[in-house]
Protein backbone atom coordinates (compact mmCIF):
# COMPACT_ATOMS: atom_id res chain seq x y z
CA UNK A 1 0.00 0.00 0.00
CA UNK A 2 1.12 3.75 -0.55
CA UNK A 3 1.66 6.02 1.84
CA UNK A 4 1.85 9.74 1.78
CA UNK A 5 3.05 12.14 4.62
CA UNK A 6 2.95 15.39 3.86
CA UNK A 7 3.28 19.00 5.45
CA UNK A 8 2.72 22.71 4.23
CA UNK A 9 6.34 22.72 3.61
CA UNK A 10 7.69 19.21 3.09
CA UNK A 11 6.78 15.94 1.79
CA UNK A 12 7.75 14.20 4.58
CA UNK A 13 7.43 10.71 3.23
CA UNK A 14 5.76 8.92 -0.01
CA UNK A 15 6.17 4.99 -1.13
CA UNK A 16 5.08 1.35 -0.30
CA UNK A 17 4.81 0.12 3.60
CA UNK A 18 3.84 -2.49 5.28
CA UNK A 19 1.39 -0.99 7.88
CA UNK A 20 1.07 2.66 9.34
CA UNK A 21 0.43 3.21 13.15
CA UNK A 22 -1.86 6.41 13.87
CA UNK A 23 -2.56 8.47 16.66
CA UNK A 24 -5.79 8.97 16.70
CA UNK A 25 -8.06 11.11 18.65
CA UNK A 26 -9.76 7.93 20.41
CA UNK A 27 -5.99 6.36 20.72
CA UNK A 28 -3.35 4.61 18.76
CA UNK A 29 -4.25 2.55 15.73
CA UNK A 30 -2.96 0.79 12.57
CA UNK A 31 -3.58 0.58 8.86
CA UNK A 32 -2.35 -2.76 6.55
CA UNK A 33 -3.10 -3.63 3.13
CA UNK A 34 -6.88 -4.23 2.44
CA UNK A 35 -8.14 -1.71 5.18
CA UNK A 36 -11.59 -0.29 4.70
CA UNK A 37 -11.50 3.39 3.68
CA UNK A 38 -11.26 5.58 6.65
CA UNK A 39 -11.15 9.70 7.32
CA UNK A 40 -9.26 10.18 10.93
CA UNK A 41 -8.57 12.75 12.79
CA UNK A 42 -5.33 12.66 13.81
CA UNK A 43 -3.88 14.45 17.49
CA UNK A 44 0.14 14.81 18.82
CA UNK A 45 2.05 11.73 18.63
CA UNK A 46 4.11 9.54 15.90
CA UNK A 47 3.14 8.34 12.72
CA UNK A 48 5.33 5.24 12.54
CA UNK A 49 5.77 3.39 9.11
CA UNK A 50 6.97 0.23 8.94
CA UNK A 51 8.50 -0.44 5.39
CA UNK A 52 11.91 -2.01 3.97
CA UNK A 53 12.98 0.73 2.49
CA UNK A 54 12.79 4.44 2.58
CA UNK A 55 14.18 6.47 -0.09
CA UNK A 56 16.68 8.69 0.58
CA UNK A 57 15.41 11.97 -0.29
CA UNK A 58 12.66 10.90 2.91
CA UNK A 59 15.73 9.69 5.41
CA UNK A 60 16.61 13.29 6.47
CA UNK A 61 12.59 13.66 7.96
CA UNK A 62 11.97 10.18 9.56
CA UNK A 63 13.33 8.77 12.75
CA UNK A 64 14.70 5.13 12.77
CA UNK A 65 12.90 2.96 15.31
CA UNK A 66 14.63 0.91 17.59
CA UNK A 67 11.91 -1.19 18.29
CA UNK A 68 11.75 -3.11 14.76
CA UNK A 69 14.59 -2.82 12.08
CA UNK A 70 11.76 -1.76 9.33
CA UNK A 71 10.22 1.02 11.35
CA UNK A 72 10.54 4.67 10.77
CA UNK A 73 8.93 7.31 12.88
CA UNK A 74 7.71 10.86 12.02
CA UNK A 75 6.27 13.46 15.07
CA UNK A 76 3.39 15.69 14.50
CA UNK A 77 1.21 17.94 16.19
CA UNK A 78 -1.98 16.97 14.54
CA UNK A 79 -3.46 15.93 11.05
CA UNK A 80 -5.60 14.06 9.28
CA UNK A 81 -5.38 10.84 6.96
CA UNK A 82 -7.60 9.86 4.29
CA UNK A 83 -7.32 6.30 3.10
CA UNK A 84 -8.75 4.34 0.34
CA UNK A 85 -8.18 1.28 -2.12
CA UNK A 86 -4.64 1.02 -0.35
CA UNK A 87 -3.94 4.42 -0.86
CA UNK A 88 -3.67 6.93 2.41
CA UNK A 89 -2.41 10.73 2.87
CA UNK A 90 -1.78 11.95 6.00
CA UNK A 91 -1.67 16.25 6.28
CA UNK A 92 0.03 17.25 8.80
CA UNK A 93 1.55 19.84 10.85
Amino acid sequence: MNIKILTPEYVVFDGEVDSVLLPGKSGEFQIFKNHAAIVSALVHGKVKIYTEKVDSAYQKFLTKETEAKSAFSYEIKSGVLEFNNDKGIILCE
